[in-house]
């Protein structure tokens, strides 16, 4: 990410984090004459304890000297989560990640997490790289999602593939938060990876390709593992209720594997076992 790049996005982030502050939830009058929502720009910097003229200039993306005490209270004075100050401190600070850049070609996962893969037989399992690359997937996924095999590989981008595919919009019953908290996944890897130049391609492209994209991208969250239930409409077996639960795989591709874990206490496991029972083909044989 180049540097004036960089200070765009810092300054989108924090007007859509001080959008989402009413000012009743930090102790402030609620005022009558309020235009937009959420804290104004002389209210965050009064709570960060710096002055308004500085905030704003940090605001609108100009090139200043910033500190870690002063992002640290702007962090407070906007109730970030820990995946948000990490957000907001990469690109307020600049910091390098130790980029290592991927290869064009597909990963090879290690056939010990492709066992893990397969073992998590009734638990649609997804395994993809820091760009949502898709390089590995269960049969149970295959069943409720689609086939991922007969996309070709360089298209297998599961933030494309949310905008790309109708079986995606067909499947999740809210889809805009179904896509959510992929985007909330992508955005705490484009903020960690402020060097690599292909996140901005690729927005870009969604931007140009998908008029729905960019509203939802600007109100996305930072969040490196959401934690979330979903619910899906299946064309087969009806209502799913599944459970999302993001894990790190360890080692230089930074890979992250997303489970699927049927909720309990509905009929989610079962419908996904029939889901996933081989059809019979009739026997032409037989008159």
């Amino acid at each position: 990410m180049n540097h004036d790049v960089r200070l765009q996005a810092l300054s989108v982030f924090l007007k859509n984090q001080r959008s989402k502050i009413s000012p009743e939830s930090v102790g402030l009058p609620a005022g009558s004459r309020r235009r937009t929502p959420g804290l104004r720009r002389e209210e965050v910097s009064q709570l960060a304890g710096v002055s308004t003229t500085w905030y704003t200039w940090l605001e609108q993306g100009r090139d200043i000297q910033v500190s870690h005490s002063v992002l640290d209270n702007i962090a407070s004075a906007l109730r970030l989560t820990a995946d948000e100050r990490k957000y907001l401190f990469s690109l307020g600070l600049d910091y390098h990640s130790e980029l290592h850049i991927l290869d064009e070609k597909p990963l090879q996962i290690h056939p010990s997490l492709q066992k893990i893969l397969q073992e998590l037989r009734n638990c649609p399992t997804i395994i993809s790289d820091r760009r949502c690359h898709i390089v590995g997937w269960n049969d149970a996924a295959r069943h409720v999602f689609m086939d991922f095999e007969q996309i070709p590989a360089e298209q297998r981008n599961m933030i494309s593939l949310l905008f790309e595919r109708k079986e995606f919009r067909r499947l999740a019953v809210n889809w805009e938060d179904f896509v959510s908290g992929f985007l909330a996944i992508f955005r705490a890897y484009y903020g960690q990876y402020v060097d690599d130049e292909w996140y901005n391609l690729f927005l870009d492209d969604m931007m140009d390709r998908y008029p729905d994209f960019q509203p939802l991208w600007k109100q996305s969250s930072v969040s490196s593992a959401p934690d979330v239930l979903i619910e899906f409409r299946h064309s087969r077996v009806g209502k799913m209720l599944f459970d999302l639960t993001s894990l790190q795989v360890q080692g230089n591709a930074d890979l992250r594997c997303s489970i699927y874990t049927p909720a309990t206490d509905t009929a989610t496991e079962r419908k996904l076992i029939r889901l996933m029972e081989p059809k019979v083909e009739p026997d032409s044989d037989k008159s």
